[in-house]
């Protein structure tokens, strides 16, 4: 079926002028809705190249990345002071994607040369940026934001999971996990020759909260004090109604 779809894509775009290789993308969803039973999506991304010219001789790599909406982040390093664990340095990480994936062909570090990630940021550490104010190694405070939101499974690199055919199809998926933030998820391809980046295509994905979820979320920020007090009648009429049933079971 995918097949078939970038099939008819690349008959519809024959006749258009383009470079000597373009993208041909497709998503299996372009939005993703958030509700209480929301536990994560794959999101399959699958391509074609359109040429103008013969396959070239040197091989094709593809990297895909997906990246969420950036924020700054204050990244604090403890130490023990008296016997208590307090915020000793800290580091204001100028720009950290909420959620960031890039899967290749091929080992990362094969496909992609230096001076390409340094253009594109591409990789991980790329696509995080640091101030590096107030500290002594602000290197080691980006590494350790690296290193957390990989354990929590936000960031990803995924070596070999772009699979090509004969240099012109291409497909892999991505999963997003059930801790996502709303925004615009960056879909970018790169199609790499001898680690240089000869195309590229960006889309974007739509992450959004529906329902319930979309009605407390607006009430929390547009209306702070309504939500706080909803939230303590809530509270207590949760406790008054543990309390009353736990008198019945005594009695």
């Amino acid at each position: 079926m995918i097949r078939a779809v970038l099939a008819l894509l690349l008959s519809l775009w024959g006749g258009m002028g383009s470079a000597q290789e373009d993208v041909v993308l497709g998503l299996s969803q372009n939005r993703v809705q958030i509700n209480a039973r929301f536990s994560g999506s794959e999101i399959l991304i699958f391509g074609a190249v359109k040429r103008e010219a013969p396959i070239p001789e040197t091989p094709l790599e593809v990297i895909v990345t997906v990246a969420g909406p950036s924020a700054p982040v204050t990244v604090h390093r403890k130490d023990r002071v008296m016997g208590i664990w307090v915020n000793a340095e800290s580091v204001e990480i100028d720009s950290a994607p909420s959620f960031y994936a890039v899967a290749s062909s091929g080992p990362i570090e094969d496909v992609l040369s230096h001076t390409e990630d340094l253009r594109h940021s591409v990789t991980v550490p790329r696509a995080v940026r640091s101030v590096g104010s107030g500290a002594v190694d602000p290197a080691a405070f980006t590494v350790a934001l690296i290193r957390i939101r990989r354990d929590d499974g936000v960031y990803n690199t995924l070596p070999g999971a772009v699979d090509v055919e004969q240099q012109t199809l291409f497909d892999t998926s991505v999963e997003l996990p059930a801790n996502l933030i709303e925004g615009a998820y960056a879909v970018r391809v790169f199609l790499m020759r001898e680690g240089q980046v000869v195309s590229q295509f960006q889309t974007a994905i739509e992450v959004r909260k529906v329902g319930l979820e979309r009605w407390l979320y607006n009430l929390a920020h547009d209306y702070a004090l309504l939500y706080g007090i909803l939230s303590l009648v809530i509270a207590i009429a949760a406790g008054w109604l543990a309390s009353a049933v736990f008198r019945m079971l005594r009695s």
